[in-house]
């Protein structure tokens, strides 16, 4: 058995762990397969985590506000970067009912979905390194407790893949997960290439994009159809705004790749670096501020184009570095709405 697939194999008990949500099992993957000096960096407000304080400061909170939450992995992969790394990449929703406060989101007593795109760095059975991004945007957008500017694309419930072979790694051959990624690789070195060398023609984006991508980005940004649609509700915008961005394959911060059959995965924390000009981005206001991001991101190549791209941002991190409070906002516009739990009727049990 390879690394990849032995690794696939560890993580997928700690995912089953978290399907009916068993707190002793979770805790005691932890303990046992983490490493001692684990690297653990969750998205904003979390952000790095001792092991010993890893469910206690993520989980646990999750937990007390959603009781009955379950976990629905859509994407599992798992590779060898070119360094030498070996990664496993996780896509999916944390699901239930939202009962009690979450970071002080309120809540509504209905289903939720918060999606997570979550790596894990295995070394020696090991998992010593977790680059994690919750979309708890997407919480605050279900909760009507919506602190920033309105999405550009569309806000829906996220689907696995289209081919609906996430889960099933069976036939995935090395060398089509180095194709799919050759497909990636070359689609990031031209996009890099506009505007510094020339205008969007430069990105060749026809040679890479099926027309009919579907675009899975974060709640803030939003989701979007065919390139056209990928190119009117985020791409121009965010390319206006960030002009001189850098990441991927470009720029001084490291970006993990891998792929395995035709999923290709991205990790880097940060893995982007850009300034805040041009027209201004979500809302932001062009004021030169230099920031940074952390962009997790699957992409499922089909007939050698990119039919799928799941993406999310840690969205709150970027606010936090331009000097806004995105919590106090929250807490700012939802004052006036009952804190607290949400009571169900004798006899119901969640």
């Amino acid at each position: 058995m390879n690394s990849a697939q032995k690794n696939r194999e560890s993580i997928e008990l700690f995912l089953k762990a978290m399907y009916d949500f068993d707190e002793l099992a979770v805790r005691s993957y932890i303990q046992n397969i983490f490493s001692q000096e684990v690297k653990i960096q969750m998205c904003h407000p979390f952000g790095d985590v001792l092991k010993n304080e890893f469910y206690d400061n993520c989980f646990a909170p999750l937990v007390d506000a959603i009781p009955n939450v379950e976990r629905r992995d859509t994407i599992v992969v798992s590779g060898k970067t070119i360094e030498g790394k070996d990664w496993v990449g996780c896509c999916g929703s944390y699901v239930g009912t939202f009962v009690g406060p979450f970071l002080e989101i309120p809540p509504t007593g209905h289903l939720v979905h918060m999606r997570f795109h979550e790596f894990y760095c295995f070394e020696d059975d090991k998992i010593i390194e977790v680059q994690a991004i919750w979309d708890i945007p997407e919480l605050m957008m279900q909760a009507g407790a919506w602190p920033m500017s309105p999405s550009l694309g569309c806000e829906m419930f996220i689907p696995g893949p289209a081919s609906q072979d996430g889960l099933t790694s069976a036939n995935r051959a090395s060398s089509h997960g180095t194709e799919s990624l050759d497909v990636v690789i070359e689609m990031l070195t031209n996009l890099s290439r506009h505007p510094s060398e020339g205008g969007p023609e430069i990105m060749k984006a026809e040679e890479y994009w099926h027309p009919c991508v579907n675009w899975y980005g974060p709640a803030g940004i939003g989701s979007m159809r065919g390139l056209d649609g990928f190119r009117n509700w985020h791409q121009i915008p965010f390319l206006k705004a960030l002009p001189d961005r850098k990441g991927g394959t470009t720029g001084t911060l490291s970006c993990h790749f891998f792929g395995d059959g035709p999923y290709v995965i991205a990790t880097g924390w940060p893995n982007m670096q850009m300034t805040v000009s041009g027209d201004g981005w979500l809302g932001i206001a062009p004021s030169g501020q230099k920031i940074t991001m952390r962009s997790l991101d699957f992409w499922r190549v089909e007939n050698n184009l990119i039919r799928e791209n799941w993406v999310l941002v840690d969205l709150l991190d970027v606010y936090s570095q331009i000097g806004v409070d995105v919590f106090s906002r929250l807490r700012e516009f939802n004052k006036a709405r009952v804190s607290g739990k949400v009571s169900y009727p004798i006899g119901v049990s969640i």
